[in-house]
């Protein structure tokens, strides 16, 4: 097991202390090394001399992810290609691909980063994992495999794209522990009780990232499979999966703050907000070299508290994310996130937690279409009670929303499966 009582459970001066050294190094190796920061700090009127700790961060510049795509595939590493040992990249969904290196020492900090969270979700030594995150360019297989590798787990490489298959191995391996996207996690229950297994599994932890998700889909998930979920946080950005995990305690997620340092600003005058204040989490890479990072703003919505665990670390929490900045839907003037429909949807015991929204624009004002797929128990070939289960739908998600909505029952299965992150929102609106 990896517990770095060192770091995890510095006081928080110590831990200051050290933040401070790394980022006034930090700072002179960027303006050395990448041109990108160099100017950037020159035209914001800040010099590395001027850092001298961490109480000076808010001089210095944020970087966002159209800095990366600008400097589309290499204007930011700070070390030449002989020194990058591997290379991930974002899907680029939207405009190009965000691309990011690792030195070996980079590799080297994420695998204890990892390895700190497996701790955390109770997966050591003694246990077989499932690594369900896809492999390849995006950081979650390979980020999960290092640090579940350096706990000493047994490692099972399954990735994505064959949820029977998947399973079967699961029973007859013995697996023990899963890491995977929550929504997935919950296809494979759905798979499970298909083929009858569910009384077969060992499974006891899930390490579960890559999307927001809520308490009540944790609980879900717990009640399915009788297993304890905890949530991973990362970003290919900062470095993957491993920047914060939460313990057994569930009271936010630890932040590795020996190697990103957490600020939380409000997303429209960048500045700070009070510790438990909700705003944009931005982070600064302490220690990465291959693609160092100076107040990354992430687009995610959380709180912060440092105060000491009851598990004992003193590290930093982030509270579970209330969403992202960037996939907030301003549907007839409110904002709106799909994580409260999950949160709404929950509640309703006779639907499933899979739905889909779909927002469209009729005769300029906007629509919401919420499809919600109708639990096998309350199914048939005319839905009972369909009448009373949608109004009781739409007044759980009036509630939740502040705005009312089309909602749609639909039968079981009826919406696709991601393997992957799961897609909630349809936005069909035409923006001049």
């Amino acid at each position: 097991m990896i517990w770095n009582k060192e770091m995890e459970c510095a006081s928080r001066e110590e831990m200051r202390k050290l933040q401070s050294k790394r980022l006034v190094e930090l700072v002179r190796y960027v303006y050395e090394r990448v041109p990108f920061y160099r100017q950037k700090m020159e035209n914001a009127g800040v010099r590395p001399e001027d850092i001298k700790g961490v109480d000076d961060i808010a001089k210095l510049p944020f970087t966002t992810k159209d800095d990366l795509r600008d400097n589309y595939p290499f204007g930011l590493f700070a070390v030449p290609q002989r020194d990058i040992v591997r290379i991930h990249a974002s899907s680029g969904t939207t405009g190009k691909a965000t691309v990011v290196g690792y030195t070996q020492n980079d590799l080297d900090v994420w695998a204890e980063c990892v390895a700190r969270c497996m701790t955390m979700a109770n997966v050591g030594k003694d246990d077989i994992i499932q690594i369900a995150y896809g492999y390849g360019l995006f950081t979650g297989g390979l980020g999960a495999h290092s640090g579940a590798e350096k706990v000493g787990a047994t490692v099972v490489p399954m990735s994505t794209g064959n949820s029977k298959k998947l399973t079967t191995m699961m029973v007859d391996f013995g697996a023990t522990a899963i890491a995977c996207t929550p929504s997935y996690l919950l296809h494979i229950s759905e798979v499970l009780r298909e083929e009858k297994l569910l009384d077969k599994i060992k499974l006891k932890s899930a390490v579960c990232g890559a999307e927001p998700w809520t308490e009540k889909m944790r609980g879900e998930i717990e009640n399915r499979l009788g297993v304890k979920a905890y949530d991973i946080y990362g970003l290919s950005e900062v470095m993957g999966p491993g920047v914060a995990c939460d313990c057994e305690f569930h009271a936010g997620l630890h932040v590795c703050e020996d190697h990103f340092y957490p600020e939380i600003i409000d997303a429209k005058t960048l500045t700070p907000v009070a510790d438990g204040e909700t705003g944009e989490l931005v982070f600064t890479t302490l220690t990465k070299e291959g693609i160092p990072l100076i107040r990354y703003r992430t687009k995610d919505l959380t709180s912060i508290t440092r105060e000491k665990c009851e598990c004992g670390r003193t590290s930093a929490r982030i509270s579970r994310f209330k969403g992202r900045s960037d996939d907030m839907l301003i549907i007839r003037g409110v904002n709106v996130f799909p994580s409260q429909v999950e949160s709404a949807l929950v509640d309703v015991e006779e639907v499933t937690p899979h739905y889909l929204m779909i927002v469209d624009r009729v005769n300029n004002l906007d629509t919401l279409e919420i499809q919600v797929e109708i639990d096998e128990k309350y199914y048939t070939d005319e839905i009972r009670g369909i009448e009373k289960i949608t109004k009781k739908i739409a007044h759980v998600i009036q509630q939740a929303l502040g705005i009312s909505a089309k909602i749609t029952l639909v039968s079981p299965f009826a919406l696709k499966r991601s393997e992957g992150k799961a897609v909630h929102v349809i936005d069909n609106r035409k923006y001049d």
